[in-house]
């Protein structure tokens, strides 16, 4: 595929993005997870050993590659690997599934009732690198915990200026201002965000486009306007902490929005199962993430 092949494939694409970006700090809890213990490796590169088995393990499996895995956001080593004896970027779009890459390094301190992103340090070598690799876009999340104003436009103030150099760079970025689900005003919080996006977004170039990765809504359809907006390639949802049937069923009650699943995507996957049963687990998660993002 290339970049217009894929930016059809996400635009008008009927399945989901599968999200495999797990970095050093959330990867031991996601091994544990997937049943490897912490016993069972030492160090980073046997860990990132470990996670790698994993996600290639879910690439090449049958169902991975049926149609209804439309994208995949990779961490930077996954993107380093081999899948398949082939660099993984490859081996997703040899079965049809336009790679992204995660690209943020981790989060602030919280102030303002927000988590910004730190200061993106090696953004431009991991671009050209991701560009090399032909990666077709980029994935970075701040996070929002309370309906301040300030704090909140800050967040999107960041994501949209570092998504300009995404875009200078020749990648789609996927601007992520997660939004906790937990936030007791997450009401009025997710109406000052959806006004700061739509600022940006109108203030967006000519030609220029991004995508949005939010939290489903409180209120179901809150984001139609961006799912609408000639600015925005896709609209994709984070299950945010949501259970897998959860998270499907409050997808489903905002049309235009698709998937865009880690945990409820690989929760029931463990190392142990025969390939069979890893299979027919993972199909069954696919199967029905595809059907709540159609």
């Amino acid at each position: 595929m290339n970049t217009a092949d894929m930016t059809t494939r996400i635009a008008t694409g009927q399945g989901f993005i599968a999200a495999l970006d797990q970095s050093g700090g959330s990867t031991p809890k996601a091994l544990r997870g997937y049943g490897v213990d912490d016993s069972e490796w030492s160090g980073d590169d046997a860990m990132f050993a470990q996670i790698h088995a994993m996600r290639a393990r879910v690439i090449t499996s049958p169902c991975f590659g049926s149609g209804k895995v439309i994208g995949a956001i990779l961490f930077e080593k996954t993107m380093d690997g081999l899948v398949d004896g082939k660099p993984t970027a490859e081996a997703l779009k040899d079965r049809g599934i336009v790679p992204f890459i995660k690209v943020d390094e981790g989060l602030a301190d919280e102030a303002d009732g927000v988590q910004l992103m730190k200061p993106m340090v090696k953004l431009a070598g991991l671009l050209d690198k991701s560009v090399a690799a032909g990666m077709f876009g980029t994935k970075m999340r701040s996070v929002i915990k309370a309906a301040n104003p300030g704090g909140i436009a800050a967040v999107v103030a960041q994501q949209f200026e570092v998504g300009a150099q995404i875009i200078a760079a020749g990648l789609m970025p996927i601007i992520e201002p997660e939004y906790d689900i937990t936030a007791a005003d997450r009401v009025a919080g997710e109406d000052i965000l959806l006004a700061e996006i739509i600022k940006h977004l109108d203030a967006l170039p000519e030609g220029q486009q991004v995508m949005l990765k939010l939290s489903i809504p409180a209120t179901a359809g809150l984001y139609t306007p961006l799912v609408s907006h000639p600015k925005v390639l896709r609209v994709v949802a984070l299950s945010g902490g949501f259970s897998t049937d959860d998270a499907c069923s409050r997808l489903a009650q905002n049309p235009g929005m698709i998937a865009s699943f880690s945990r409820g995507l690989l929760q029931d996957l463990r190392k142990q199962q025969s390939d069979e049963e890893f299979n027919t687990v993972l199909g069954k998660a696919i199967d029905q993430i595809a059907s709540a993002s159609v």
